[in-house]
């Protein structure tokens, strides 16, 4: 089969091995700047080139005439995004061109914040107090009634960027006018403090085949916003939380319509206990999410879900292979070293470490839990003291 595969971050690179490797024709279709960056270029049949990222529909159009001149020459079976921002684009070219796979709407659920909530709502999945900022009515009844603090959030970024917190009804107001016309591309919820956990799964014919939890020690929005540093650890697999939250991850993906594909979820627990929806994504989790997955469990999220992808274009079976039931934890950090030296960093445990100009990351994995959590603190303030450099959150999304 003949792969289109899209993505305008540098990421993915075990996918495009994985999808040579099955045999597949696999072209990549990613930004000119990213160019020279070092792509598995051996599992690569040609590589085609945008000027920028855009998903704004005369950019779309562009994108859809290019597609269609090369296929005037390579028919294409299938097309998969790699990256979020990328998620509009593969579903409007099937749209165009007929292909298989997740169309415009369904694409919807898994990139616009607004459309999520409206969907998990409407399906008894629990989320935070939320509205559109389309109607002033609607938005002062809101602004009246909501307990503060509350997030702005953008409708189609990801992680935490863009995210303005508001503390009361005046500065809500004042935060909207100073959007304009773009505050229909914003939506508002209550700010719901609790621990941040995520869930790494691979659907296949519409069931969650395979399922990891983790908490984030550190949440996206708290490194983002306060120059933190990034961790995140795994939740043993019979511990309640991980049982609710595996019976959460399939009510969205039941309700979200998803078929086959990996998938990102995120769920906050409130201080009363409970679970509601964050937000979820039709990719493999970024921040080497991935990696951290693997160490515990052996499932390589991004090599299983190409082998997925190539037996549902070939109509081939596909199961997840066997796993395993240990814990791993990750930490990554700006560094002010352009190549920090990791060397001092000796405890057996350690499975990754980050190959990255100026950042420093470290995978650990056990069998035990406290051990992981004890390897975490300990590297977090090493790496505060020795290593950690800190840079503004972007106000927009900065490929």
């Amino acid at each position: 089969m003949t792969f289109l595969c899209i993505s305008c971050y540098f990421k993915g690179a075990p996918f495009l091995r994985a999808c040579k490797a099955a045999g597949n024709t696999v072209y990549l279709l990613t930004v000119k700047k990213l160019e020279h960056d070092p792509w598995p270029r051996e599992a690569i049949d040609e590589f085609f080139f945008l000027e920028s990222d855009s998903n704004a529909p005369a950019a779309l159009a562009n994108i859809a005439k290019g597609v269609a001149w090369m296929m005037q020459s390579r028919p294409i079976d299938r097309v998969v995004a790699l990256d979020d921002f990328d998620v509009e684009k593969a579903a409007y070219l099937r749209e165009e061109f007929r292909l298989p796979g997740m169309g415009q709407t369904t694409s919807r659920y898994f990139r616009d914040k607004l459309a999520m909530r409206i969907r998990a709502r409407d399906h008894g999945v629990p989320v935070p107090a939320f509205t559109s900022l389309f109607n002033d009515v609607a938005l002062t009844e809101f602004a009246n009634r909501v307990e503060y603090p509350c997030l702005i959030k953008p409708r189609g970024e990801a992680s935490a960027t863009g995210i303005t917190k508001v503390h009361s009804a005046q500065e809500l107001w004042e935060k909207v006018h100073q959007l304009g016309e773009r505050r229909q591309e914003y939506l508002i919820e209550q700010f719901k403090p609790g621990d941040v956990y995520h869930v790494d799964a691979i659907s296949v014919d519409g069931e969650v085949a395979f399922c990891q939890v983790s908490r984030y020690l550190s949440t996206p929005f708290e490194v983002a916003h306060g120059g933190g540093i990034f961790r995140s650890v795994s939740i043993p697999y019979h511990d309640e939380e991980a049982v609710v939250l595996r019976r959460l991850t399939g009510d969205v993906m039941h309700a979200f319509g998803m078929q086959f594909s990996a998938s990102h979820t995120e769920f906050i627990k409130t201080q009363d206990g409970n679970f509601v929806f964050l937000e979820t994504a039709s990719r493999v989790g970024g921040a080497h999410l991935a990696e951290m997955v693997e160490a515990a469990t052996g499932v390589g999220l991004w090599t299983e879900w190409a082998k997925l992808e190539t037996a549902m274009a070939t109509g081939q079976p596909y199961s997840v292979p066997e796993r395993r039931y240990d814990q791993s934890g990750i930490v990554v950090s700006l560094s002010r070293f352009e190549h920090p030296d990791t060397s001092s960093f000796t405890d057996p445990e350690i499975v990754w470490r980050m190959d990255k100009k100026q950042h420093i990351g470290l995978i650990v994995a056990s069998d035990s839990t406290h051990r992981i959590r004890q390897l975490l603190d300990d590297y977090a303030h090493r790496i505060a003291h020795e290593f950690h450099a800190a840079a503004p959150a972007p106000n927009k999304s900065t490929h």
